[in-house]
């Protein structure tokens, strides 16, 4: 069975909860900065929760993201390490295990999945695929007894979501999603001017994340991407605007914009525009396409303003500025900082501040603004 040390701190240490409340949103920013500080002695000690021996991470799915982000940071990680790979395409496999020095019985398919509970060098396993896939991955994972990492978006309906939730809740394992940007300095800083009520007042901001697709790919597959542009990039204004905000958006607007491709979106959105209003009066204005370039945040209230000129949504090259000057943070990997923060968590028993509930929020919110770009008219939503 999965490390039953690694579940006992888990059980012993915290209960999980069933809600994601504000101040797990509150609590979520301060545990984060202590996790991106991993000293030497603070290592050592989480690492004797487990005898001494990283937490085993297997990724499921070896696309682009995988290969290219994932796989690089976990060279770089204190808390864990990749130990084994599940892949619909054995040759991936085999290729994996030669350059990261896999056992070969590690290497798993998507019909062996579910041997993985009887592997102990496994520990957490970090879905990686489309959307659609995650709530069959996630739940296979959790009955197998291992902590699960769903990339985001977290899945392509509010109800797989809760699915996934429930299951890993069942399965007493942790759940977290992707999202790097909590863990980027830039963002970090605006969190931390949200929640001292440094911007005074309501919030207005104001986001753009959007690129050029030239080939096509599963993110404009209706099916497995449950959307375009709005799934993939539009969430991370979303979660922006939320941090920003220090709450929940009550209602939204929304309109597709024409598409100047047709024939290539003929399945999802080009370009959607969407505006969030929230309880407190804060505001946010959103625009996101496959066919522009842009990667732009700012938010601003009465006394103070926070704003990423470039790259406010990219694994590196930002450049901020706020109302007390410019931001020189050294540029960290943000998916190495989340997975140690998620093994963090595992080994302590601290509840991941980026949670399943957190991630059925905002695909949540994103269903709002499909639906309100579809009848044309202000949607409510409860917080």
């Amino acid at each position: 069975m999965c490390c039953l040390r690694v579940k006992r701190g888990w059980g012993k240490k915290m209960k999980p909860t069933n809600t994601f409340s504000r101040r797990d949103f509150l609590l979520g920013i301060s545990v984060t900065a202590a996790g991106l500080a991993l000293t030497p002695k603070t290592i050592a000690e989480l690492l004797a929760q487990n005898q001494g021996r990283k937490l085993g991470v297997a990724m499921l799915g070896l696309g682009g993201y995988a290969s290219g982000q994932l796989a690089p940071a976990l060279r770089e990680t204190k808390l864990c390490e990749l130990k084994a790979v599940v892949t619909g395409h054995p040759e991936k496999g085999e290729k994996w295990a030669k350059e990261y020095n896999l056992k070969k019985e590690n290497i798993y398919s998507y019909e062996t999945l579910d041997r993985i509970a009887d592997n102990k060098d496994i520990d957490i396993v970090y879905v990686v695929t489309p959307p659609a896939l995650h709530p069959e991955f996630t739940i296979r994972a959790a009955k197998a007894g291992k902590h699960v990492i769903s990339e985001k978006p977290m899945a392509t309906s509010v109800a797989d979501c809760t699915q996934m939730i429930d299951a890993c809740k069942k399965a007493k394992v942790q759940l977290g999603i992707g999202y790097r940007m909590h863990y980027d300095l830039f963002r970090k800083e605006l969190m931390r001017m949200a929640a001292a009520k440094e911007f005074g007042g309501p919030v207005k901001s104001n986001g753009t994340f959007s690129f050029v697709m030239n080939q096509k790919q599963w993110r404009i597959d209706k099916k497995l991407a449950g959307g375009g542009a709005m799934m993939d990039l539009g969430v991370y204004i979303v979660q922006a605007a939320q941090q920003a905000a220090n709450e929940n958006p009550t209602s939204v607007t929304a309109h597709e914009e024409p598409k100047e491709r047709p024939e290539f979106f003929n399945e999802t959105e080009e370009t959607i525009k969407f505006a969030l209003k929230f309880p407190g009066g804060s505001t946010c204005e959103g625009v996101t396409s496959f066919n522009g370039n842009g990667s732009h945040f700012k938010a601003e209230g009465s006394k103070a303003w926070f704003e990423m000129t470039r790259g406010a949504f990219n694994y590196s090259g930002g450049v901020g500025h706020t109302s007390r000057g410019p931001m020189n943070y050294q540029w960290i990997n943000q998916q190495a900082a989340q997975m140690d923060d998620f093994a963090d968590c595992v080994l302590s028993g601290r509840q991941t501040p980026v949670p399943g509930e957190m991630g059925r929020t905002h695909i949540a919110i994103v269903m709002a603004i499909y639906e309100a770009a579809r009848i044309g008219k202000q949607v409510q939503r409860k917080t």
